[in-house]
Formats: C-alpha cells, sequence, structure tokens
C-alpha cells in the first residue's frame, strides 16, 4: 500500500475499510501536491481523522466508477479540476484542445465539459440523499449568474443547475472541516446555512434580512446594464473584513453567499503545507507518461496567498481574495529541505511564489482593520500613497535558500508586480533577484501600452514597465549577465481597438519586443473584464466600452503584436489601412510592414484561384 489515498474499491479493502465517509470527485488526475486543490483538501480532511476516496476522472458515461466506494457515509465532494473544465478543452477560439496538462500522458476527453454539473447530477441520481458539496475554481466562479463565453449566454448559479446542496467558494479548506464536522454530528446539509466562505439556496420567502441583494438571474439575463451592476456588487463584497453576505433570486428560489471565509494564518498555512503530501502523481499513471502538470510545479514552492493587484481580468481576487497571507519562513525553509531529499530533485527549485511573487503581507496597515478599499486598486493606475513596498522579509528568505545544502539555484518564475517593486526604495531586491533568481529570461505582464486599454485592465501605465526594464538591464549589466525579459501581452481586450494594437505595435518595434506568443482576451467567468465584455459597459462608471467581438478584427489586432512575422504580412497591412496609418507601409525606419508589390498581390491571388479550381 502506498501513501496515496483510496483510488478504488481495492485500495479502500487493503486499508481496512468497509467504507469511506467523503467520496472527493475530480476532473484532473490525481496529483497529490499542494500545487493541487483535490490534494489540499483531501489531505486536510484526512488530518481531521475523516476517511477520504479520491475518484479521479471518472467515467461520466456509466455509474461503474461512482458506485465503487459504496455510498459515502457524509458526502461527495466534486471538483473540476484546478482550472474551468471549459477552459481546459476549449480555446478562446473555441476550438478543442489537443493538450491536457491536467490528465495523464496530456490526453484530452478524460473529464465532461461543464464536469462539476455533470458529476453532481450523477451523483444525485444514484444517491438522492448522499449530500453534494461542490468546489474549485469552476464552482467558485460561476457561483452567482453569469456569463458564459461558450454558449453566449448567461447561466444560473451553477449550484442551483447542477442540483447540489452546498458550494464552497474560494480556499475552502475551513469551510470543508466545518462542514465535515457539522454532517458527522448528524446536522441536514440542507440547514448548514452558517459557514462564511459558502453559498446555499432557500424559498425566497426564506431569504435572511441580511447583506445586499443584487439584480435576479431572471434581471441580469434581459439586461446589461442589470448585469454590471450585480457584477460590482459581487466584487465589491469579497473582502473578509467589511464584506457583506450578496444575494440573488432565481425564480423562486434565492440564492444566498455567506461573507468571505477568513483567509489562512500563518500558522493555518504552515500547518497545511506540512501534511504529508507524497508531491507526485499517482503511479497508475505512469504507464501514460505521467501528469505534466506536476512538472511546472514540482520544485515550487508557495509561500503567500492572495494578490491586492487586483488585475480586471484575473480570476484571483474573486477566488482567492486580494488580502495577502503568507507562510513562515521556517515553514518554507522545511518544505526545501524536503524537496532536496526528493530522488528526482537536482538543485534547482523553480520558484518560490504564489499569485503574485512578491508579496508577503498586505499592501497597507489600514486594511489590516479595515479591509481593502472597495472599488479602488492598491496599485493602478498609480500606486496608493498608503502603499507598503517591502521585500525585506522574501529576500531573507530567498537568501536562505539558496545556502541550503543541495540547493544550487532557486529561480522565481509566477509572477513579479515591477510596478510594486519599483516603490520599494530599498533595490536590493531588484539586485538580488537580475544575480541569483533568473533562469535567463524574468517573465512579467505589461499587458499593453495603451493608457485606455490598461486602465480596463487594472494595470499600471506603460511607464512602470519601461523604467523597471531600464533598472533590470542595467543590473543584469552589472552583474554581468545576459538576461533577458519576456512580456506577455494581451490582444483584444475591452477597451481595446484597432487604434490601440497599432499604438502597441510601434511600442513593440520602438522597444525591440518581438513577442513569440500573444494572447486573445479570454472572457472566462466572473472577472470585471468578462462582465465588460459581455455588457459593453465599465462596471464602475457605468461608461461604455468598446469591445472587439468580430474574429477577423481580433485577428488583426492579434497579428499588428506580431508584425514582424512574414505570414502576418496580409493582416498586417489590412489593419494598418482600416486605421488610416499609411505611414507604417513602407521603407522607412518607422514602418511595421514594407510595401507589398503588385505583382506579389496578383500571384498569391492566382495561386488562390488555381486551389479553387483544383
Amino acid at each position: 500500500m502506498n501513501n496515496f489515498l483510496p483510488v478504488n474499491k481495492k485500495d479502500m479493502l487493503q486499508r481496512g475499510w468497509d467504507g469511506v465517509d467523503f467520496v472527493y470527485i475530480s476532473g484532473d488526475a490525481y496529483v497529490d501536491h499542494p500545487s493541487f486543490g483535490a490534494a489540499i483538501i483531501t489531505r486536510v480532511l484526512e488530518n481531521e481523522g475523516f476517511k477520504v476516496a479520491v475518484l479521479s476522472q471518472p467515467d461520466w458515461h456509466s455509474t461503474a466508477d461512482f458506485v465503487q466506494f459504496g455510498k459515502p457515509r457524509l458526502a461527495c465532494l466534486i471538483s473540476a479540476g484546478n482550472i474551468d473544465s471549459m477552459v481546459a478543452h476549449y480555446t478562446v477560439a473555441k476550438k478543442k484542445r489537443s493538450f491536457d496538462v491536467y490528465t495523464a500522458g496530456g490526453k484530452t476527453g478524460k473529464r465532461p465539459d461543464r464536469a462539476v454539473t455533470v458529476y453532481t447530477k450523477i451523483v444525485k441520481e444514484l444517491y438522492p440523499d448522499v449530500p453534494v458539496i461542490i468546489g474549485g475554481l469552476e464552482a467558485s466562479l460561476r457561483r452567482f449568474a453569469h456569463y458564459d463565453y461558450w454558449e453566449d449566454k448567461v447561466k444560473p448559479s451553477i449550484l442551483i443547475e447542477s442540483g447540489a446542496d452546498l458550494l464552497i467558494y474560494g480556499m475552502g479548506e475551513k469551510q470543508s472541516v466545518e462542514i465535515a464536522k457539522r454532517l458527522k454530528n448528524g446536522d441536514n446539509a440542507e440547514n448548514i446555512r452558517d459557514i462564511k466562505g459558502t453559498v446555499y439556496k432557500v424559498d425566497v420567502r426564506e431569504t435572511p434580512y441580511t447583506g445586499r441583494e443584487c439584480p435576479s438571474f431572471e434581471n441580469v439575463k434581459s439586461s446589461k446594464t442589470e448585469y454590471a451592476k450585480a457584477a460590482r456588487i459581487q466584487q465589491d463584497e469579497q473582502d473578509h473584513i467589511r464584506g457583506r453576505a450578496v444575494k440573488q433570486k432565481h425564480g423562486i428560489t434565492m440564492l444566498v453567499q455567506n461573507e468571505p471565509m477568513p483567509p489562512l494564518t500563518t500558522d493555518e498555512l504552515d500547518k497545511v503545507y506540512s501534511l504529508p503530501f507524497t508531491r507526485t502523481y499517482h503511479p497508475m499513471y505512469e504507464a501514460q507518461g505521467g501528469v505534466p502538470g506536476l512538472g511546472e510545479v514540482e520544485f515550487s514552492i508557495t509561500h503567500n496567498r492572495g494578490c491586492f493587484g487586483g488585475c480586471n481580468f484575473c480570476s484571483i481576487a474573486f477566488h482567492q481574495g486580494r488580502y495577502v497571507t503568507s507562510r513562515s519562513k521556517e515553514s518554507i525553509i522545511n518544505e526545501a529541505k524536503e524537496l532536496t531529499k526528493l530522488p528526482s530533485f537536482k538543485g534547482y527549485i523553480h520558484d518560490v511564489g504564489g499569485p503574485t511573487a512578491n508579496f508577503r503581507q498586505p499592501s497597507c496597515e489600514l486594511q489590516k482593520e479595515h479591509g481593502l478599499c472597495a472599488g479602488k486598486k492598491c496599485l493602478a493606475p498609480k500606486p496608493c500613497k498608503n502603499l507598503v513596498a517591502d521585500h525585506s522579509e522574501y529576500l531573507d528568505i530567498l537568501r536562505s535558500l539558496r545556502k541550503l545544502d543541495g540547493v544550487k539555484k532557486v529561480f522565481i518564475r509566477s509572477g513579479i508586480r515591477y510596478d510594486y517593486l519599483l516603490e520599494d526604495k530599498d533595490e536590493s531586491f531588484l539586485r538580488e533577484l537580475v544575480k541569483h533568481h533568473v533562469s535567463g529570461q524574468l517573465r512579467v505582464a505589461p499587458e499593453h501600452c495603451s493608457a485606455v486599454v490598461l486602465d480596463m485592465m487594472g494595470k499600471p501605465h506603460i511607464e512602470s514597465y519601461t523604467e523597471f526594464s531600464r533598472r533590470y538591464f542595467k543590473y543584469s549589466n552589472e552583474a554581468e549577465k545576459e538576461q533577458y525579459l519576456v512580456p506577455y501581452l494581451m490582444s483584444s481586450h475591452p477597451g481595446s481597438t484597432l487604434e490601440s494594437a497599432v499604438e502597441l505595435a510601434i511600442f513593440l518595434k520602438k522597444n525591440r519586443i518581438r513577442p513569440e506568443q500573444v494572447q486573445d482576451f479570454y472572457p472566462t467567468p466572473a472577472t470585471i473584464s468578462t462582465a465588460m465584455y459581455y455588457t459593453g459597459l465599465d462596471p464602475y462608471t457605468m461608461k461604455e466600452v468598446y469591445c472587439s467581438k468580430n474574429p477577423h478584427e481580433k485577428a488583426l489586432q492579434r497579428a499588428l503584436l506580431q508584425y514582424y512575422l512574414p505570414e502576418n504580412a496580409a493582416l498586417v497591412e489590412e489593419a494598418l489601412k482600416k486605421a488610416k496609418r499609411f505611414d507604417l507601409i513602407g521603407n522607412g525606419d518607422n514602418c511595421l510592414i514594407q510595401k507589398r508589390s503588385q505583382n506579389n498581390r496578383n500571384n498569391r491571388n492566382n495561386k488562390k484561384q488555381k486551389k479553387v479550381r483544383k
């Protein structure tokens, strides 16, 4: 018997169990590593004395996988996995992906679309009286009525659509333990209505008096203005200190989101990350080559949670929260020592990060008592005057990690907020970052250069990136290291016009940046940017926002960001002409593309006509 939790009936019986308290059903392959939500929740429950089985990627075309453990004594816990199942399956162009990083061998098709709903309906049909608690990213971000990009319509809360009994949103350790204890004590799942960080449903006649009510499902479905209003209310209440309950009517049912659960304290985080994770995938996947998603995080350490950066296109604020908490130095060092004992460890810690690597504490002293400001951002468009930028504790941890026996290098690969870094008057961290913690190139996320677009994104203006770039290369040169910046860029975000894309292309050429990849904006559930995309309104100002939805126009914007590729020449020329930027077509130093001769165009047209005749 290995140290993994039971994954089938045979494993369960080998432990001497005749049944389990919980079956945790996941859309991902089973990876017992603290970067995977399923591993954390199951280990936390195990630590509390509960018998937990893991049912990973069950075949939803039959019931055989779902009944192998028998009827669970307390409940079924259901998650789609580390990411939304629709994002896992489809590109932003709505084409099926050919690779799934959270499945053995990268194979696709091992989980259904809308996995939480599919799994829940199966369990409810098999065991009508067994409570079903849903959680994870897919459930958390779809907890209210939401715009669904793939069906291009507003869908009801996943709690109502799936038929589950209770929904856990956010990081679910505390909620899971409290629910488990209540169920063990004989509480009915339908009556568990007071746990923070959960969502429940009641008859409208039982609606609680407290909290804020946002526009109903019926209203947000029929009115984009009402949808935008609901999006702001839901976002503004996601604070564990000042946040209130949020209610949303769905017909004769009232959906109630309780106040957010306070994040784990340092001691609580340390305890979670000290649990006996095997830190690898289950051996049943060995024949398929393992689970690709482990590779990126296998030798990485998570030191914090939460992100006060609050980018509008990011789901972290709505799921994990903006309030930053962190692990102790001792806990991080202990985990690093455990990494050095692994047989496959080669001396390289790939990351010491989290949602944002260089955050260790809340952004200001005021939020410790009052919470984060509603409708405001700590860093954008400019850093708040109350911001406290301090990397000393993080730097001390990195220095200690570098000195450990068996550790050759410690890299930082998760996001660095360079605008926050620039606010730190002590440049020690930046100097040591470029000297010790960059593996040839550092990925950062300016996303765009247009002030209008960046404001819609909730990002700092491009001057911050320019200044960081200057200092980064200055200190790299001083350290006698040839290193690069790799900027993440996004096309077609709400607010981005063809003219904005041209502005970005000019900026890229001027700064000799040639991005190898460009990401189209992906409207995932529950972000402010998705609300803008669907409604054409900024939920915080109710002003109209331009949104590019035409596939060809999106292709033009994307091509401009890679104007230098020969295969993009025709699209770039078309885009520049539409934007009336003829000055950028020609042989001048400032031109993006050369003027194509008529002969070249005629030859290309002739080739197209020959293909058509064939």
